[in-house]
């Protein structure tokens, strides 16, 4: 059974696709976006929910919205053991002693937890969570999606050699620094160099606008806005380098996807997914984003011929596919069975 606080929200203008699923959704908030309702309505709606459906037990997107604690509040108010879900990392945010002795005290209720990978599985270690009571899976997207071989006839929508990169524009994401990188390379790689698509949209879009203005990188620098999944598929499908800058992400999921397409890719040491997905030098290659040289090499190093993409390429490939929704479930089951185990 899946409960979803609601089906829409302004932050991420994702459209969910529930129909067809071998199982129940349930929105706790149906016809509006979910800034749009009070905390107050929001609790009374997911508390009506929870005591009508009655869970055995109950699997916690986090812990940082006030939905997510009284969803545990409510788990040990009814007996019923609590799972977090987790993709946070020590080094995601500056870590006060009083923060990090609440978030010790909250762990306690969990009976167990399903997170990402090794760096999300240390933190909770470190905050006091038995290590045989962490799995691994939480992380995924639908591989099958975005095969290769799927999405090898969509459209080709940019006509030159391109890097690909989707992200919400956010300072987090780093883009400004993405695109001076960027721009080092062109004046390196000369008429060689290959396009940049950056997909998505947000806040800093005018700011953006206006600096590849001033680099003069108009006509080599695209950028097709916001798009739904089908909507970048075709972008998956004819990159030949993805890109993710982000100097802070606890994850980043677009890296999943970026894999499942076959695209080598070059990840920001920062990001949680580095040290599970990428294998340097084999499927991609990290970098500091804070250093922009490094990024500036590491497209040269791409684009010029110095390494072999078509092998990259398979081995991102092949590596993601343990990184399934299948992962995910063996260890939501184990979560489960150790949870049920040890209330």
């Amino acid at each position: 059974m899946g409960i979803e606080l609601a089906r829409h929200e302004a932050e991420y203008a994702w459209q969910a696709k529930v129909e067809g699923l071998p199982f129940k959704v349930v929105s706790v908030i149906e016809n509006q976006q979910l800034e749009e309702v009070s905390s107050t309505q929001l609790l009374q709606r997911l508390y009506a929910v929870l005591s009508q459906l009655k869970p055995d037990v109950l699997v916690i997107a986090g812990y940082a919205r006030p939905a997510m604690l009284a969803t545990l509040l409510w788990s040990l108010g009814n007996q019923k053991p609590a799972i977090l879900l987790s993709a946070t990392k020590k080094d995601d945010a500056p870590r006060s002693w009083w923060s990090e002795m609440l978030k010790k005290w909250i762990l306690k209720h969990y009976k167990a937890a399903l997170v990402g990978g090794q760096p999300q599985k240390r933190y909770l270690i470190e905050l006091g969570m038995p290590a045989e009571a962490i799995f691994l899976g939480y992380n995924v997207v639908g591989n099958e999606s975005y095969h290769p071989k799927k999405i090898e006839s969509l459209p080709l929508l940019v006509e030159r050699p391109y890097f690909l990169t989707v992200n919400r524009f956010v300072p987090k994401k780093n883009l400004l620094f993405l695109i001076s990188s960027y721009a080092a390379y062109r004046q390196e790689a000369g008429s060689n160099a290959w396009d940049l698509v950056l997909c998505g949209d947000g806040a800093l879009r005018p700011q953006i606008e206006k600096y590849i203005t001033e680099l003069a990188l108009q006509d080599f620098v695209h950028l097709p806005g916001f798009l739904q999944q089908d909507e970048l598929l075709p972008y998956f499908a004819h990159a030949h380098c993805f890109i993710h800058a982000s100097i802070q992400e606890q994850w980043g999921l677009v890296v999943n996807e970026a894999m499942a397409a076959g695209l080598p890719v070059l990840v920001s040491n920062r990001c949680g997914c580095f040290e599970d997905l990428v294998i340097e030098g084999i499927n991609g290659f990290g970098f500091d984003p804070d250093n922009s040289q490094q990024l500036t090499d590491l497209m040269l190093k791409v684009s010029l011929g110095q390494i072999d993409l078509a092998k990259m390429s398979h081995a991102a490939l092949e590596h993601i596919q343990k990184f399934s929704p299948d992962y995910f479930a063996q260890g939501l089951i184990q979560a489960v069975e150790y949870a049920l185990a040890h209330r």
